[in-house]
């Protein structure tokens, strides 16, 4: 089983920012970000599920995914990536393609920074683009974050990342 450290995620109101030490490989989590591996590890039954993940993994590629929520609505999801230095940082676009309640349809923009460190991983969020909506849209969203990065943590602690 491996330690995982703890989990921060902080907003201003109009960017979030969250991190967390993973004991796992760069590359291993760089991988569990980008591909289908995603849908097993991103929610939990009582809150919603990642499915039909799809990605073009390139700067300009596209990337789709399916929210499944608990009560079995399905909420798409998608955007473009930006940039991508594999294994340390990827940029993308995040928008709902549904009404979102405190987000709408707003194009947002995400970067994942996977520094090494001498443990395993420092992965850091920057979550941008909640200027000038309610509070409530970037805290709501930090929360989500803080909940992401511990679902990963767990994924890990389990020992489906362990091995390369």
């Amino acid at each position: 089983m491996m330690h995982v450290l703890g989990v921060q995620s902080m907003t201003n109101g109009e960017t979030i920012m969250a991190s967390a030490e993973i004991e796992a490989p760069v590359e291993r989590i760089f991988r569990a970000l980008v591909t289908r591996e995603i849908e097993q590890w991103w929610g939990t039954a009582d809150t919603y599920r990642m499915a039909d993940w799809s990605a073009d993994l390139r700067v300009g590629g596209r990337w789709t995914v399916v929210v499944r929520t608990a009560d079995g609505r399905e909420l798409p999801a998608g955007g473009e990536f930006l940039e991508i230095e594999a294994p340390r940082r990827i940029v993308q676009t995040r928008a709902y393609a549904w009404d979102h309640p405190t987000l709408g349809r707003r194009q947002t923009t995400v970067a994942w920074l996977l520094e090494p460190t001498a443990k395993g991983t420092r992965l850091t969020i920057c979550h941008g683009g909640f200027a000038g909506l309610s509070d409530d849209a970037a805290a709501e969203h930090a929360e989500g974050w803080g909940r992401v990065l511990a679902w990963l943590q767990a994924y890990v602690g389990d020992g489906r990342l362990a091995a390369a």
